[in-house]
């Protein structure tokens, strides 16, 4: 292992100066205006491109699976780029319908209907979701896992609707979630699950399918420098002229960014424990990131950001490492076939990170002699 690739449970230096924009789970990000950073993180600027703030850009945006999908292109033919826009849009709005969990006519409906009966032939789609779940849920040992929707009735996390779920009734469900009990036949394009009782849910990887599909249209479009961005989860692709594009990350417990990081070609998704999150009337904070061992919220982080080849490894492996925790999920990233990074603050406002990040992280606050943030 090389020492690029080597983990350091390590504190994000003083001197780094903030560069990119990316919220958590359901909230929106856009690239926003930044004083140029001390220390230069993105690719060298490629002969002829024009500088960021003067590129032209094109944006679209449509409510699909229940958040925002944001497109922006950089191109000087508008109408050309709206057809673009478009296109994706469509084919995200088509992968709601198709991996949906709440229409009775989707494959992963039918596939939670006949578990322990008998397998459902899936499409393309389903079937790359299921997979990288699977590898995911292997790598992060049961942390991220697909099997959580056996689980669903019992939280409910809309404002004026939130409850505290029957502790009991979770427990009794618990042992019908293992991923392990997921059965693919890649040659018949089959899914099976073992136990009558189990359920699969995509919601915690769908949208990096999302945006990896629709980046893919924009390119057969013939774009190659655009942002994607649909509820935690941002793809870029080239370049915003003379540079990457540029993503923050937010501080999970004030609404404003902690820094940015610029980058090119990749997926970064950030899951927290700030949305879809209420009170209890004790005072205890309830969020939507599970500990499937418990039933309970993951406690001991506040946000991960991770930064992928694709959004849908990001998707996935945003959820696994909030519940693993700083040091089992940097661990395990190191071991990784692919190259990703992670921000991670814990529940005592720490952030940590992969070594290859820190290099690109621009911070825009001070942390204290310990790593930690601001309150």
């Amino acid at each position: 292992m090389t020492s690029r690739r080597r983990l350091a449970r390590s504190v994000l230096p003083f001197a780094l100066v903030i560069a990119l924009a990316l919220v958590g789970c359901g909230s929106s990000a856009s690239e926003e205006p930044a004083p140029p950073p001390r220390r230069e993180a993105s690719r060298p600027a490629e002969p002829g491109r024009a500088p960021a703030s003067e590129v032209p850009l094109v944006r679209g945006s449509r409510p699909i699976m229940s958040t925002l999908y944001q497109i922006t292109i950089v191109s000087d033919d508008e109408a050309r780029a709206h057809r673009a826009i478009d296109a994706a849009l469509d084919e995200v709005e088509r992968l709601g319908v198709v991996l949906s969990e709440w229409r009775p006519d989707s494959e992963v409906s039918r596939i939670n209907e006949a578990a322990g009966r008998a397998p459902v032939q899936v499409g393309a789609d389903t079937m790359a979701n299921v997979r990288e779940s699977l590898r995911i849920a292997e790598w992060t040992d049961g942390a991220y896992d697909i099997t959580w929707a056996a689980l669903r009735d019992f939280y409910l996390f809309q404002p004026g609707e939130a409850r505290v779920p029957d502790m009991d009734a979770v427990r009794a469900r618990l042992p019908l979630v293992n991923w392990r009990d997921v059965i693919v036949d890649e040659a018949a394009s089959t899914v099976m699950l073992r136990r009558e009782g189990q359920a699969i849910g995509l919601g915690g990887i769908a949208k990096g399918w999302a945006v990896d599909r629709a980046g893919a249209v924009l390119q057969e479009h013939g774009f190659r420098d655009f942002m994607i961005f649909g509820g935690g989860q941002v793809l870029v692709h080239g370049a915003r002229g003379d540079r990457g594009w540029r993503v923050g990350i937010q501080h999970p417990r004030r609404s404003d960014y902690i820094g940015f990081v610029e980058a090119t070609d990749a997926s970064i998704a950030t899951s927290g424990d700030y949305e879809h999150a209420f009170r209890a009337p004790d005072g205890t904070h309830w969020h939507h990131i599970i500990d499937l061992t418990t039933g309970l919220p993951a406690r001991g982080t506040m946000s991960v950001t991770i930064i992928a080849p694709t959004g849908l490894l990001a998707d996935g492996l945003d959820t696994g490492c909030f519940v693993m925790g700083p040091e089992r999920c940097l661990a395990m990233l190191e071991r990784l076939p692919e190259r990703v990074d992670a921000v991670i603050i814990d529940a005592d406002l720490k952030v940590w990170t992969t070594p290859g990040l820190r290099e690109r992280l621009t911070m825009r606050v001070e942390l204290d002699a310990e790593g930690r943030l601001p309150r």
